[in-house]
This record gives C-alpha cells, sequence and structure tokens, in this order.
C-alpha cells in the first residue's frame, strides 16, 4: 500500500477508533481505517492520508472483504466494541447480549483470524485489543457487557501463548470511564443518562486512550506491553468513582 507501515483499526469512525487512526498516522504509520459509517471514516481518513474501507465486524462477508482489500498489515488495532443496556440479569434483553457478544468478541476473532497471515508475514506485527476494566471485574446489571469483555480478553490473551515464538506482539488495552458515544450507544441515544455517567468527574478522553495505543506500538520490536490498565484519577474500579457534588 505505501512504504510507512500498515495500521488497521476497527471501529475508527469516531471515539477512540478515530483518535488511534490519528495518533498512529501522527506515529508514522500508514492506517486503514474501518466501521460501518463509511462517510466519518472518508473524512478521517483524507485528514491523516489514509485509507477509509467499509467494515461491519459483525457480518462475515463484510469482514472478509476487508480482509481481502488489506494485502499488508504490521499492526491491527480491535477497537469495534461496545455496550447495549444496563439491567440486572433477571431482565437482560437477549438481543442485546447477542450484539454485543458479536461486536465485541466474533468480532476480534474474525479480524485477527483474517489479518493473522499478513502480520505474521510481516516479520513484525503487533495486534491491540481494546477491552476495558470490565474485562478484569464484574458490576451489578452489566452481566452482558462484562461476560462479552471477559471472553474477548480470554481471546487475546490466549493467543498471547499461542503466538508466542512468532514475531507478533499482544498488548490488551483495558480503559475505565471514557468519554465517547459509548454511554450513548449503551443507554440508547438518552443523553441525559449518558451524561450522567461522567457527572461530577473528569473522565478519560478518546485522545487519552489512543496516546497509550500508539506509545505500545512505537515499542522496540522486542518490547511487548501485555496489559495496560488506565482510568481517570477519579476512578478506583468499575463499580467506585469520586464525585464532585
Amino acid at each position: 500500500m505505501t512504504a510507512r507501515p500498515t495500521a488497521v483499526v476497527t471501529g475508527a469512525s469516531s471515539g477512540i477508533g478515530a483518535a488511534t487512526a490519528r495518533a498512529l498516522a501522527a506515529a508514522g504509520f500508514h492506517v486503514v481505517l474501518g466501521a460501518r459509517r463509511v462517510d466519518r471514516l472518508t473524512a478521517i481518513a483524507k485528514e491523516i492520508d489514509g485509507t477509509a474501507l467499509p467494515l461491519d465486524v459483525t457480518d462475515k462477508a463484510s469482514v472478509a472483504a476487508f480482509v481481502e482489500a488489506v494485502p499488508e498489515c504490521r499492526l491491527l488495532v480491535n477497537n469495534a466494541g461496545g455496550a447495549k443496556g444496563l439491567e440486572p440479569v433477571e431482565e437482560a434483553d437477549e438481543a442485546n447480549w447477542i450484539w454485543m457478544y458479536e461486536v465485541n468478541v466474533l468480532g476480534t476473532l474474525r479480524l485477527v483470524q483474517g489479518l493473522l497471515p499478513t502480520l505474521r508475514a510481516s516479520g513484525d506485527g503487533h495486534i491491540v485489543t481494546v477491552t476495558s476494566i470490565a474485562a478484569l471485574q464484574s458490576y451489578d446489571k452489566g452481566a452482558g457487557y462484562t461476560g462479552a469483555k471477559h471472553a474477548q480478553a480470554m481471546l487475546h490473551r490466549t493467543l498471547r501463548g499461542e503466538l508466542l515464538g512468532e514475531p507478533i506482539r499482544l498488548t490488551e488495552v483495558a480503559p475505565g470511564m471514557v468519554e465517547t458515544e459509548f454511554s450513548l450507544v449503551r443507554f440508547g441515544g438518552d443523553q441525559e443518562k449518558a451524561d450522567n455517567v461522567y457527572r461530577g468527574l473528569t473522565p478519560l478522553t478518546a485522545e487519552d486512550v489512543a496516546d497509550v495505543i500508539a506509545f505500545a506500538a512505537t515499542r522496540p520490536s522486542h518490547v511487548n506491553l501485555d496489559q495496560i490498565v488506565l482510568k481517570p484519577r477519579a476512578q478506583a474500579d468499575a463499580m467506585r468513582a469520586h464525585r464532585d457534588a
């Protein structure tokens, strides 16, 4: 594609994905951006001299077409994901759970399987998977999302052993509270509910997470940052945060 090493970023039309695309471009990568909202992708790709390709990680045919259009890849950032709903297990919406497993777990699986040959062929491949502190602990009313993120993290951590000895690094980035469209999606577009998630504290920004991803991706090839957990100063864990009055 280009003399620059190629990085693929999924879910790149907004939030952490868009910020990561910009950060990696600044670090010297040619970035291939994948997401469903192609109009947004195209604008970002033009800004950073990258490549925008349509991608729905929940659709096998879409993933296959995307992979076919990426002949080389040194870095894969599995960022596509999300949550839907926040209710007790007793009241869980099965459709929401299916969507969360499709986008977080199977979406990651499909991209890894599709791009692993090119990552291996690069001689210095790197897979970064954006999980969550929800991949480290459970919290009330979050079983669907924490379950999906635990499963995604297990997929990624298993690869660390299965690919041992190969020229591929694996980094898990597990953010805490980040103010993006995440909560707006989780609450079905309810802006007030989404805003309340971050009320009384200063959350991380998408750029904060992107800086960490770019840092991990630009370490010497023998240095593997296995797992990076980042949270706002005001957040202790998934259930505890300090909020100003």
